[in-house]
C-alpha cells in the first residue's frame, strides 16, 4: 500500500473528528496537493539522503529538469541530465559528493522526475 492509499484508509477508518483532523494536518503540512483528477500527490518527492544531504524533486518546476539539495548548510540545485550546478551555495566536498551520487543515481532521478510531472507542468518528462 502506498502512502496515498494509507491516507485514504486513515480517513475512511477515522472514528472521530480528531482523527480526521490529524489526517488534514498531515495533508496541509506534509507537502501534499491535489491533481485535477482529485488524486493526491506530493509537492516534492524526496529521492535520497546521502552524507547528511537531502535530495528533492518538486512537482511543478521550471526548465531544465533538476533536483534540489539541502542540509548541512547546503542549499543548491543541479540539472538531472549532467549534474550541472544551477544555483545556490555549496562547498567543494559537498559538490563532489553530489556528483558522485548523481553518477550512480541518475536513473532514479529521471524516473522520479517523469512520474511526478503534473499535467500543467511547464517542463515535461525527460526522454533518454
Amino acid at each position: 500500500m502506498n502512502r496515498y492509499e494509507e491516507i485514504e484508509v486513515r480517513l475512511k477508518e477515522a472514528d472521530s473528528l480528531t482523527e480526521s483532523i490529524d489526517v488534514l494536518e498531515l495533508l496541509l503540512f506534509g507537502g501534499y496537493a491535489v491533481w485535477e483528477d482529485d488524486s493526491l500527490y506530493s509537492i516534492k518527492q524526496q529521492v535520497d539522503r546521502f552524507k547528511g544531504l537531502k535530495f528533492e524533486i518538486y512537482s511543478k518546476e521550471h526548465p531544465p529538469p533538476h533536483f534540489h539539495v539541502s542540509g548541512g548548510g547546503v542549499s543548491a540545485s543541479f540539472t538531472i541530465n549532467n549534474c550541472e550546478h544551477m544555483e545556490g551555495e555549496i562547498g567543494g566536498r559537498e559538490k563532489a559528493l553530489i556528483v558522485w551520487w548523481h553518477r550512480r543515481s541518475k536513473s532514479i532521478l529521471v524516473e522520479t522526475w517523469n512520474k511526478t510531472r503534473p499535467s500543467d507542468c511547464p517542463v515535461g518528462p525527460i526522454v533518454i
